[in-house]
């Protein structure tokens, strides 16, 4: 077992070159690989990623140094524009345990999200790659406090990344979880000594993090390998939903007919359609979503078929509200009080007063907006939704069956407002 532990604390040796150079066309892009000198067993060691994906993959992390690459009328990230890429030693306020490639990709993907969300106090936690929770609040600590809440058992070891300095509430919040990252523009006097007592949480401050906004359409060089070694190069997405009025109105023709919902969504509705396409563009597809003032409620991602996503998230929503009631009302997850219930240390009505609680509340989706990172193929994905109580739907729109889902939302009872985005959002 000591040596199952210790793969997992082991820093690899990396035997990738010091710099790496790409050609394209006649574009050279010039990469230099990050390492850094932080203390480990053996004293103070100089190496790069911990490990990749696994321990026993090698890996490296490397920063765009030289070379600008145009496509077509697509300009891409020139050098010097390095977030996590670029971090050094002082960028680590605490090194914690050495970062391995997945709490840097991690950091990365909350960054694509936060970028789209500069105008209010934001945090998006995540776990592989993938938001647990969402928010937005009026104040730094309370928009950590409800990514918290939406998904209370998912942020257990994940990266919690922030786009205003951390204050000494929203440390002392974190206190209370294990964290394997926190990443802000700056730490608040104070927050530093509470996150720190925590010897190997990662504590990062991502150089011009506070300028975040400056990302927002700026596109990068996406490079998938293949396992034969072949590789496809794409431009990054682009997130072209900067406010409300950049959405579409829902509107087709179908066998002559024209077809738009009976009812327009609401300012509120709009403004959780927006932030939700900006969650939208850091989650794995296939990919729905629901979100509400501002709060992922559920998060589906990764399937195969989008009912099935839109039914996950769903349930989802219904376990996470379940263990936030089980976390408010006893300070215990859901499953710790249902364990304790069946050990007779609590009373099993303590259980049954949750589960009614949550399925009278509908999880909170009554309400919500519904995010599709594609258009609906048919109105089943919608109808999931809708008998949930979503209020609107946003998706790509450009479906043969788009007719469908204006119909179901003209159907429900009250009608549901939809709009298109006019955009995909897969992410793979």
């Amino acid at each position: 077992m000591s040596d199952i532990k210790a793969m997992y604390r082991t820093v690899m040796d990396d035997h990738f070159p010091s710099e790496v150079s790409l050609t394209i066309g006649e574009v050279v892009l010039k990469y230099k690989k990050r390492s850094w000198k932080l203390a480990d067993k053996d004293g103070l060691v100089e190496k790069g990623l911990r490990y990749g994906e696994n321990p026993g993959q090698e890996a490296a992390l490397y920063e765009l140094t030289h070379g600008n690459l145009s496509v077509g009328e697509v300009k891409l990230i020139a050098p010097g524009r390095g977030l996590v890429s670029a971090l050094t030693e002082a960028d680590m306020l605490q090194a914690g345990k050495h970062p391995g490639k997945t709490n840097l990709t991690d950091v990365d993907n909350a960054l694509h999200i936060l970028r789209y969300l500069p105008e209010r106090p934001a945090c998006s936690i995540m776990k592989h790659n993938n938001p647990s929770g969402v928010a937005m609040a009026d104040d730094i600590a309370g928009a950590y406090h409800k990514a918290f809440m939406a998904d209370l058992i998912a942020a257990f070891g994940g990266a919690a990344v922030l786009n205003r300095p951390v204050s000494k509430a929203c440390a002392e919040l974190m206190s209370e979880l294990y964290l394997e990252v926190v990443a802000a523009p700056d730490y608040e006097e104070g927050a530093l000594d509470i996150l720190k007592k925590r010897k190997d949480l990662r504590i990062l401050q991502i150089a011009r993090m506070d300028r975040l906004r400056d990302w927002r359409d700026e596109r990068f060089l996406d490079i998938k390998c293949l396992m034969d070694g072949g590789m496809v190069l794409q431009t990054s997405s682009s997130n072209r939903i900067k406010s409300a009025a950049d959405l579409l109105p829902a509107r087709c023709e179908h066998q002559g007919k024209v077809y738009e919902p009976t009812r327009q969504p609401s300012a509120r509705e709009l403004s959780d359609v927006v932030f939700g396409w900006a969650v939208e563009q850091g989650v794995t597809s296939n990919s729905v979503l629901y979100v509400k003032d501002g709060v992922t409620v559920g998060i589906g991602t990764g399937e195969q078929d989008r009912v099935g996503v839109a039914r996950i998230a769903v349930y989802k929503a219904y376990v996470k509200y379940a263990n936030l009631l089980s976390w408010e009302r006893h300070h215990l997850k859901y499953d710790e009080l249902v364990r304790e219930v069946e050990q007779g240390k609590k009373g099993g009505e303590l259980v049954e007063s949750i589960d009614e609680a949550a399925k009278a509340a509908h999880a909170g989706l009554p309400g919500s907006v519904m995010i599709s990172d594609a258009f609906f193929p048919f109105r089943d994905g919608v109808d999931v939704g809708l008998k949930e109580g979503v209020s609107c739907i946003a998706h790509p729109g450009g479906s043969l069956r788009d007719w469908e889902s204006i119909e179901a939302c003209n159907q429900n009872t009250p009608p549901a407002a939809m709009v298109f985005t006019g955009q995909r959002a897969f992410k793979h």
